[in-house]
């Protein structure tokens, strides 16, 4: 069966360099009938659970570490049995949020990870968090990218751990080069095309998002 893909949106608060925000995040699943995996496990792992249902989760990827994509994180795992990816680049991040637990796994650029039909390409997008990595499927026609790039543009760079000329070159190198039906399911918001996005990119570099 092939895998298909659930949206899940889920609200809370991001916090960083003093300041807090209230967000809504997109949780994405992805699986078929028996077996899934959740990208971003944001906010609220009860609403999260009832999303995956009697299906086996057996991953929770994370797309950076920043705390409003991670704070349900191991209250999920630990209530699945999930294993939690997360790059290493960004696990100083990850201790703010969870001093005491660490990921289960770390991820590597270009590995891939199984779920239910899906094979997920790990890209390693550095620029809005250092370990930021966003997720491709060609047979799903569709790359997860968190936080780093928007309908309308790159994630944010003015906070610490972040860089604009990275994000930038993440994007060209990583996610311009994709087919340009590509979706992008982003972390927050609506979701986009690589083809959309890659009109703008002139753009964006000047405006210097």
């Amino acid at each position: 069966m092939t895998a298909r893909i659930e949206r899940l949106v889920t609200s809370g608060q991001f916090t960083l360099d003093g300041g807090t925000w209230d967000v809504d995040n997109n949780v994405w699943i992805v699986g078929d009938d028996h077996e899934a995996i959740v990208i971003d496990a944001a906010h609220d792992a009860d609403a999260i659970a009832r999303a995956v249902g009697d299906r086996r989760l057996t991953a929770i990827v994370c797309t950076h570490a920043h705390n409003d994509h991670i704070d349900a994180a191991p209250a999920l795992a630990d209530r699945t049995g999930a294993v939690i990816w997360l790059h290493p680049d960004d696990l100083p991040l990850w201790r703010m949020t969870h001093p005491d637990r660490d990921p289960d796994r770390l991820l590597v650029d270009d590995q891939v990870i199984e779920a239910a039909g899906a094979d997920l390409t790990v890209l390693h997008t550095p620029g809005h968090a250092p370990g930021a990595v966003c997720l491709y499927d060609p047979a799903l026609g569709a790359v997860f990218t968190g936080d780093t790039l928007f309908q309308g543009g790159p994630g944010a760079t003015g906070r610490s751990f972040s860089h604009f000329p990275t994000i930038i070159d993440s994007i060209r190198g990583k996610l311009l080069t994709l087919p340009p039906e590509t979706r992008v399911l982003t972390g927050h918001g609506d979701s986009t095309t690589i083809g959309a996005e890659a009109s703008h990119l002139d753009e964006w570099i000047k405006r210097g998002h």
